[in-house]
């Protein structure tokens, strides 16, 4: 027989657990709903290595890197941002650990502002829903200066090093942007980044729409008027007429 208090005691261990993740959200004064939970930064802390067919994803991931883009990109962050932000180690692993923290993707986007930036307060610190909440400051900043958002990496991406290469593509398409918008916030060599393609719009005159009109179909793109010159019937056979 299931009594009150065995019911009680039987739930009691999941109450408490429950108490002691409301407790730690008070203290660090996290949204109920944020992205950035206590759950995630716990258990992305605690994650480890991969087996199997994931490890065989995550090493399909990894050989999309290019380490000649990498080089391109820490050139461009280096003379947009300045010496201050300093050079990671030549390889994926310090590439990650530079960014890691957010405090440079956040100085890089602020740089393309000018006088107005997004990010008002940026600081270093230690703990993981810091660093993860920068990395999301700057993916957010990112979209309102116009990435797109196929062109976006997650925070886990960048984070637990997930996707280095997704996180090479958005930093590619931010200096593309900044390249096109030529407003005078890049700094950098221009031929770092493909120029993408722009609006070029074209004006008719009413003349020249009349005379669209008048070309049918068999007329575009040629300048000779359509006939059957050399065209046959079909079904008639091949006529061989020995003439003298």
């Amino acid at each position: 027989m299931v009594t009150p208090l065995s019911y009680f005691l039987c739930f009691l261990p999941l109450h408490l657990e429950l108490l002691c993740w409301l407790s730690h959200k008070v203290q660090t004064g996290a949204h109920f709903y944020s992205p950035v939970s206590y759950y995630t930064t716990t258990n992305m802390a605690n994650r480890g290595p991969a087996y199997g067919l994931s490890r065989e994803v995550q090493s399909k991931i990894d050989k999309k890197y290019d380490p000649e883009l990498e080089e391109r990109l820490v050139e461009w962050i280096v003379a947009q941002c300045g010496p201050g932000v300093g050079r990671p180690a030549p390889d994926k692993t310090g590439f990650q650990k530079w960014l890691k923290d957010g405090c440079v993707l956040c100085e890089l986007i602020n740089s393309l502002h000018g006088a107005n930036k997004p990010i008002k307060a940026i600081k270093t610190s230690s703990m993981a829903f810091k660093q993860m909440e920068q990395i999301s400051m700057f993916l957010k900043a990112a979209e309102s200066y116009g990435v797109i958002k196929t062109d976006m990496f997650q925070t886990v991406d960048l984070y637990e090093s997930k996707d280095l290469a997704a996180v090479q593509r958005t930093l590619l398409a931010l200096g593309s942007l900044a390249v096109t918008k030529d407003d005078g916030n890049y700094k950098g060599d221009p031929n770092w980044f493909p120029k993408k393609s722009q609006e070029n719009k074209r004006e008719f005159s009413e003349g020249q729409l009349n005379e669209g009109r008048n070309v049918i179909g068999l007329q575009m793109g040629t300048n000779r008027g359509a006939s059957q010159a050399g065209m046959t019937g079909y079904g008639r056979p091949r006529q061989i007429i020995n003439n003298p």
